[in-house]
């Protein structure tokens, strides 16, 4: 007789824009195919090249951790010997009792991000767990955060224009993000757009999958965006393609902006931005005169010491021209704002002790490095910093220390998890309850767990609620399930809409009076308005106004760094089979993205005497890498690319991107700066 099939509603939980919706297919309690969910109004039946594969590639492949493991070898050696959960908790427990009453609960830190986007698996429980414990804070900031901030000095919220309405834009800019490859449910709609006569620009400085099946292709150097959206804005005025009836009702210091724009006419802001002025006039002319017009920005070009500074001046541009007015026009960023709803907490708080030290996530290397007191215990879970943490030597550097009492939850044997001293090994999606929200699109998703977890694997709550209880923490939030935390979380949408979402799988947050948002003005900002002009900012004693000022580490920053190091490096995200550092361990993915590439213009490559297809090797102060060449025009003079997301235990000469990568941190927001990177490229002989 054969055995029935069962269906699960579920989402995939990595850090992207697209969230997509999918079905879980089980027979005999095995879980045979993940399909994309095609009612889903976004994901449309369809999934992209990284997790089309998710069964074989996570839950069921052969590298998958399944039992505890205790370290028994030097830390990095990836040496240990699997043990019973019991005598795993139960050290883990014992041991950072008494870092706590030694050294206090501030010398413990916690690590996680994105590695998965649920509400559940994320902090419902860790959270309470190292606030009850008096744990050092970490900021959690790397992505969205200095955009965001830069929007709401000048919007007063990221909130803009939903990614479907792009299908309605006649102009379209996509401003710094890669689309096709990082964003790819987006690309049918802006596709449709651009087969129904709008033109479609891509501003980057890289050729990327985007920018070769754009119109146009507009090539700044890394950081100068403000400087080319200044001098757009300059051409506009000049020419007095602005919308001046809009400027009046809806913003605030369009004079004083005019004053600022007098320092940014296209001849400098080419200086600046490297772009020829030509194409700034052009650009701006276009985007002015073909309404509805649509700017679409994402995180990347946020990662710059002036990054809320760059989406701060670029906001200003919709309201220059009245492109909010109609639908299809405006600014298209982040839409995790619509979520606001839900509870965040999953109902499972407790009161943390006070007060407590903080860690931006940028500069892990830093707190493990020289903060005092030491951090003397660390556990890190949705995260792999070993790879995806800039400065990556100092790092790894504290990852060694033997001091370092460090504990990793992980589905296989990252970087990070070779350093560790237990590896606990934590459940897959489909093994799982959760309540994914998204920041690329407006559908809320109820993950249902498909199967029972495999081998051993635990939740990241049930470890957590383990943990607390052998640590004696009685609080009531360490007893719920993951079916109250999910519940408690969604209860806000009342009893109607948490029906609808358990039996259709996922349901729209937003509504009617999000399709054309600014349309008759009410900015989120202190006056109402559309600030042009920041009084909140000349408040706290910075510029009011949109501006350019390059970082130190820039070709216009410090000279004597820029003349040692002369390039500036671009780490994008590891291409169309990696996400962040995810599958970067697997023969299929790593086939599929070829060899490690640093790309690097010929005007750059030939007096270096650089050979398409040699090794070269990639320095500065902080460290160097060893990789293959590609010599070609995928990136401008000037710069150089290498993908982000590599593993340095499978990288040649045992380093990736982001040991070269500065763990400074950005102006608003606390993001990192690390796209602001020069470095020297030379042959190995």
């Amino acid at each position: 007789m054969q055995v029935p099939l069962r269906m699960a509603r579920g989402a995939c939980p990595h850090d992207c824009p697209d969230t997509c919706a999918w079905t879980v297919t089980v027979r005999d309690g095995r879980a045979i195919q993940v399909t994309g969910d095609a009612d889903h109004p976004f994901t449309r039946g369809g999934l992209c090249a990284k997790v089309n594969r998710f069964l074989d590639d996570r839950t069921y492949h052969p590298d998958r951790l399944l039992r505890p493991l205790r370290r028994v070898g030097p830390k990095g050696s990836g040496q240990f010997k699997e043990v019973s959960w019991e005598e795993a908790l139960d050290a883990i427990a014992q041991r950072l009792r008494a870092i706590v009453v030694q050294h206090g609960g501030e010398a413990v830190l916690p690590y996680s991000y994105m590695g998965t986007q649920g509400i559940v698996q994320g902090e419902s429980v860790a959270a309470p767990f190292f606030a009850r414990l008096g744990a050092t804070r970490l900021t959690r900031a790397v992505c969205g955060s200095a955009g965001g901030f830069g929007l709401e000095v000048t919007m007063g919220s990221g909130a803009g224009m939903l990614p479907e309405d792009l299908q309605h834009s006649r102009h379209v800019i996509i401003w710094g993000s890669n689309t096709v490859s990082t964003n790819l449910h987006l690309w049918p709609f802006i596709r449709k757009a651009n087969e129904s006569g709008a033109e479609v620009v891509v501003v980057d400085p890289v050729r990327t999958r985007t920018a070769a099946a754009a119109d146009q292709h507009i090539r700044p150097l890394p950081g100068t965006d403000a400087a080319l959206a200044l001098g757009m804005m300059h051409v506009i005025v000049a020419e007095n393609l602005h919308d001046l009836d809009y400027l009046d009702r809806h913003t605030v210091g369009f004079d004083r902006l005019i004053e600022r724009l007098a320092l940014f006419p296209p001849d400098r802001a080419a200086k600046l931005t490297g772009v020829p002025a030509a194409e700034i006039c052009q650009l701006a002319r276009d985007y002015a005169t073909v309404p509805p017009s649509a700017i679409r920005m994402l995180v990347g070009m946020e990662h710059h010491a002036r990054g809320a500074e760059i989406f701060r001046t670029i906001a200003c541009l919709p309201a220059l021209v009245g492109a909010w007015r109609e639908r299809g026009g405006g600014l298209c960023h982040m839409t995790y704002q619509l979520f606001g709803e839900l509870d965040w907490t999953c109902g499972a708080t407790v009161t943390e002790q006070a007060p407590v030290r903080e860690v931006n996530m940028v500069q892990l290397g830093q707190a493990l490095s020289s903060l005092r007191p030491p951090v003397r215990a660390l556990m890190v879970y949705n995260s792999n910093p070993a790879a995806t943490a800039p400065n990556q030597n100092l790092v790894l550097n504290g990852l060694r220390r033997e001091d370092l009492f460090t504990v990793v939850l992980e589905h296989f044997l990252t970087d990070t998890a070779r350093h560790a001293d237990f590896v606990l090994p934590a459940t897959t999606q489909v093994e799982h309850r959760d309540v994914m929200f998204s920041w690329g699109h407006t559908y809320l998703a109820d993950n249902q767990p498909a199967i029972a977890p495999v081998g051993e694997a635990l939740p990241n709550t049930e470890i957590f609620r383990r943990l607390a209880q052998r640590m004696g923490f009685a609080d009531p939030v360490f007893r719920l399930t993951d079916d109250d935390l999910a519940e408690a979380a969604i209860a806000p949408l009342g009893t109607s809409r948490v029906r609808h979402l358990h039996d259709q799988g996922w349901i729209r947050m937003d509504g009617d009076e999000h399709v054309v948002p600014y349309a008759n003005g009410g900015f989120q900002t202190p006056t109402g308005k559309c600030e042009l002009y920041s009084q909140s900012q000349a408040d706290l004693g910075l510029d009011p106004l949109p501006s350019y000022r390059p970082p130190a580490e820039s070709p216009h920053g410090d000279p004597v760094l820029a003349g040692r190091f002369p390039l500036m490096l671009i780490t994008a995200k590891g291409g169309h089979h990696f996400l962040n550092s995810s599958y970067a361990n697997l023969d299929r993915a790593l086939k599929a993205e070829r060899p490690a590439l640093l790309d690097i213009h010929p005007d750059d490559a030939t007096p270096r005497a650089i050979v398409d297809g040699n090794p070269v090797r990639a320095f500065n102060d902080r460290g160097s890498v060893q990789i293959i060449a590609r010599v070609s025009d995928r990136t401008r003079p000037g710069v150089v690319s290498i993908p982000s997301g590599w593993w340095a235990s499978l990288s040649p000469g045992g380093s990736s991107a982001n040991a070269l990568t500065a763990d400074g941190v950005s102006d608003l927001g606390d993001g990192g700066d690390f796209h602001d990177t020069l470095v020297q490229v030379e042959p190995v002989r």
